[in-house]
């Protein structure tokens, strides 16, 4: 198992080495590794999904669908999803390919107010009630995605 230990929220990973000559030994607990969220909760597959949910929501939504100009939706639900797999402790594609997140400033061209924070967490609470995810990590996910709609608000209602 690959083990990210230089980003992210993490928990321990607790376990056993098997030696070479068979015997099995505990790892010391002053020397676990760390699991990010990202591995977690199922990597890349489970933001993927996640994302794709959230956009068929986008797609019809009469308030939200607008801010995306673009016609096609693909091209911004890969920037979120490689956001989002970097922010939990996955891969670094999306700085590499588009440097500092800069949300608020990505978002301020567009009137974000209360009716449409309320509308982007509505289709974020369907996609990630349809994850599955342990109580704890569907808490954690849902404490910043609320933190984030909430930051992004730059007009009042």
């Amino acid at each position: 198992m690959h083990v990210r230990t230089d980003r992210g929220p993490r928990t321990p990973v607790l376990g056993r080495c098997v030696c070479d000559d068979g015997r099995v030994t505990e790892i010391p607990r002053d020397t676990l590794q760390e699991q990010t969220f990202y591995e977690q909760v199922g990597g890349e597959q489970t933001f993927r999904r996640l994302v794709h949910r959230f956009y068929q929501g986008v797609a019809d939504d009469p308030l939200l669908r607008p801010m995306y100009p673009e016609a096609d939706l693909g091209p911004a639900e890969e920037r979120f999803a490689l956001f989002l797999m970097q922010y939990w402790g996955g891969p670094r594609t999306y700085s590499d390919r588009r440097g500092h997140p800069r949300l608020r400033m990505r978002h301020a061209p567009f009137q974000v107010d209360r009716a449409a924070h309320d509308a982007w967490l509505g289709h974020m609470q369907v996609a990630l009630d349809e994850l599955g995810l342990s109580p704890e990590h569907e808490r954690q996910l849902w404490d910043y995605l609320t933190y984030a709609a909430a930051s992004m608000v730059n007009t009042a209602d």
